[in-house]
């Protein structure tokens, strides 16, 4: 009975879906028990930036068409904005409108303007913010695709990166056309001319799409083509997507969350590595892992193209000192994963994707959004963010660092006092003294007093210095070696001050039954006192106020209750073989009880707290 910590399946529950509890106050969703321990070690995120890292409410502010550059002004959803630099008397550039009327149409997302400017909007934000921009100049998505009727399309793809839409102009004056958006480069690849039919100039385009993106707002290009007729029914369509005319560029902004830049910097002294994964073009990235404190200006960025170049053990060589992989597909995502998880990191990563799965399922930790995730992803997923914030990921690891941590004090309370139970049994057998316990009292020790403590022990609030440790190995036990070792010293305390109240007891009043009575008590009143040095593996049991944990104090003095009022009632004095004690042996067995305080305290002054710095947030 006191060699195996019967409570510790109990405790260990008990901890993890108090975790899952506190991390469901917190967006986070716990769909695998076993990944609240996970996170408690985990030592890389891996997030995607748009929704995440990011508010994912675009806003479209610069446009460049027809060699000029327009800004754009108004902010978020509100219509009320107007396109500077767009000519006089109402009189647009052709290659303006016409950039503006692809984003347009080429679009499955809904707005509906109301009478403040603010429109009601459905959809992809990054689709929204170029309805917004078009409606800005008057071509609202309602009216202009009552002229435009759309007769096919071809949806974006990942490995594409470009979306088209086919549609019949009902007036007659552009008969049939198709209107393409993507990424630039990908769009200039299927580009032979400007609108006019001039020649084009790529590398200009190139070098606009990259100041703008260097000015952190993610660039998409827009081209457009007339056909002769609509696509065929049963004819591949992606033929027409070639010979366009480019149009322009719009360049939107999605400002990084201020709660995921204090999240990332929270990360960083925890010792977490953050890595920003996206589909956006390298400088874009770069320019907002800046600001969120991922990176910095002249920091290594890692493309997909790079990456299909580069073998398994080059990437596990670079993933150490790259923050931001840009214009990354899923398969890129899941290898930089597993690059991760060879460096020796416990990784957690974020997905809302089909083809998101595998990453999430390879990672150690899979996180899907709960706004924008499908269910496939919330299938394959650990956890559900249901906010999609990054800053409640950092909060769930949080959460994980503290079950884990009372998984360990539980764990501790329960070996250690166990161990001075067995302890002072076999230390009476093999000197052949009397037995300082009866079984029904053994029980009694285990079931009843200790139970109550090590369950209020699992709601222990984390400790200050939680965040700023360095993330626990996973191959590192729950109960470390300096534990081990306090164990020991602590079982020998207590098995040593219980035997010489004993036999203090036996020798003064020559009565087993009495001797046995204050053994048992003062190995409760041990208890009470070495439950307040398991509230910290480092800091003193006088640092954290015992209202902290108001179960674990009323725990505390219930459990204390119960076994006094056992020494005094009839019915518990027959079942246990307890007597009552006088006032001169309670004097004499709480001051050696608190003896367990006092080396306990100078085991954590010589051994001290770990003072190991935290994990570099760029080293591998």
């Amino acid at each position: 009975v006191a060699a195996i910590p019967e409570g510790l399946p109990i405790v260990l529950t008990v901890a993890l879906a108090i975790s899952v509890r506190r991390m469901a106050q917190r967006h986070v969703i716990i769909r695998r028990l076993p990944a609240v321990e996970t996170l408690g070690s985990c030592s890389a995120i891996g997030s995607d930036k748009t929704g995440t890292l990011t508010e994912n409410r675009m806003t479209v502010q610069q446009i460049d068409a027809g060699g000029r550059r327009f800004e754009v002004t108004g902010i978020g959803y509100d219509t009320r904005g107007e396109v500077d630099g767009d000519g006089s008397g109402g009189v647009r550039p052709p290659a303006l409108e016409r950039t503006l009327l692809v984003g347009a149409l080429c679009n499955d997302a809904s707005l509906l303007e109301s009478d403040d400017g603010l429109a009601e909007v459905l959809g992809d934000p990054t689709e929204i913010a170029l309805l917004v921009s078009a409606a800005k100049v008057g071509l609202v998505k309602d009216v202009i695709e009552d002229r435009y009727v759309r007769v096919g399309e071809i949806p974006f793809e990942s490995e594409r990166r470009w979306a088209a839409t086919f549609h019949r102009d009902e007036e007659g004056d552009l008969g049939h056309f198709v209107a393409v958006k993507g990424a630039p480069e990908r769009v200039l690849e299927l580009c032979d001319a400007d609108l006019n039919d001039g020649p084009l100039d790529r590398d200009g385009i190139l070098a606009a799409a990259e100041e703008m993106a260097a000015r952190g707002l993610r660039v998409l290009a827009m081209a457009w083509r007339d056909l002769d007729g609509p696509p065929e029914p049963s004819g591949d369509p992606g033929r027409h997507i070639e010979r366009l005319r480019f149009t322009g560029l719009q360049g939107m902004i999605d400002p990084p969350r201020s709660e995921a830049i204090e999240a990332v910097r929270g990360c960083q002294a925890a010792g977490i590595r953050v890595v920003m994964i996206t589909g956006d073009h390298a400088t874009t990235a770069l320019a907002i892992a800046d600001r969120l404190g991922i990176a910095s200006p002249g920091d290594p960025v890692l493309t997909g193209a790079e990456m299909e170049r580069i073998d398994d053990g080059e990437l596990d060589r670079l993933v150490g000192d790259v923050a931001v992989f840009a214009r990354v597909s899923p398969e890129h995502k899941l290898r930089i994963v597993t690059a991760l998880q060879r460096n020796g990191h416990t990784v957690a990563v974020t997905g809302d994707g089909v083809n998101d799965a595998p990453a999430l399922k390879a990672a150690d930790i899979g996180a899907a959004m709960g706004r924008s995730g499908t269910d496939v992803a919330k299938e394959a997923a650990d956890m559900v963010v249901t906010d999609d914030n990054f800053a409640s990921i950092f909060a769930a690891v949080e959460e994980g660092r503290v079950a884990f941590d009372n998984v360990r004090k539980t764990t501790f309370f329960l070996i250690s006092t166990g161990t001075a139970a067995v302890i002072a049994v076999l230390a009476s057998l093999i000197f052949r003294f009397p037995l300082p316990f009866l079984p029904a009292q053994m029980l009694w020790l285990n079931v009843v007093t200790n139970g109550i403590q090590d369950v209020a022990l699992a709601f222990e609030p984390g400790e200050k210095d939680v965040l700023r440790r360095r993330p626990r190995p996973r191959r590192e036990g729950v109960v470390s070696a300096l534990l081990w070792e306090r164990t020991a010293i602590a079982g020998a305390v207590m098995a040593i001050g219980t035997l010489l109240v004993f036999f203090w007891e036996l020798n003064a009043h020559d009565d087993l039954a009495m001797a046995r009575t204050a053994a048992l008590t003062t190995m409760v009143l041990f208890q009470v006192f070495h439950v307040g040095n398991s509230r910290s593996e480092h800091r003193s049991a006088f640092a954290r106020s015992p209202l902290l944990n108001p179960l674990l104090f009323v725990g505390t003095i219930v459990s204390l209750a119960i076994h006094v009022a056992a020494l005094y009632l009839p019915f518990t004095q027959f079942i246990l073989r307890v007597v009552p004690l006088d006032l001169e042996t309670w004097i004499r067995m709480v001051a050696v009880a608190a003896s367990i305080i006092v080396v306990v305290e100078l085991h954590k002054l010589v051994r001290g707290p770990r003072t190991a710095p935290a994990r570099k947030p760029l080293a591998a």
